[in-house]
């Protein structure tokens, strides 16, 4: 089993290609197959299926064979982990800013930078 930062880290490598993002994005919609994932996509059904394999070691989406279809969906407690990573960061910065504007505040006879 993965920790949680080689989790993020497959999470943010999987989301860092368009062709990727915009299967996400689809999916984000509902359950597509696979052949509707690849549709909007220029490129070959083996490539599809690879950026498939990357999303689905990633966590991010789950699919599943019925007969000759293999139908793809959008794991959101993947998700949630991406967005409550990045929601620690947003609140650090937001802390480490305010921080700084209070100091700013109480100290404005220091000369600028």
């Amino acid at each position: 089993m993965l920790n949680q930062s080689s989790e993020l880290d497959l999470m943010f490598q999987a989301l860092a290609d368009p062709a990727r993002r915009s299967m996400v994005d689809r999916l984000c919609h509902g359950p597509a197959s696979v052949s509707e994932l690849a549709e909007p996509l220029v490129m070959s059904l083996p490539s599809v299926m690879q950026h498939l394999q990357m999303l689905e070691a990633s966590g991010l989406v789950r699919s599943q064979k019925v007969g000759r279809v293999r139908t793809c969906r959008i794991e959101p407690a993947a998700l949630r982990l991406a967005e409550r990573w990045i929601g620690e960061r947003r609140a650090y910065w937001e802390g480490s800013l305010d921080r700084l504007g209070d100091y700013l505040d109480a100290h404005p006879e220091e000369p600028e930078a």
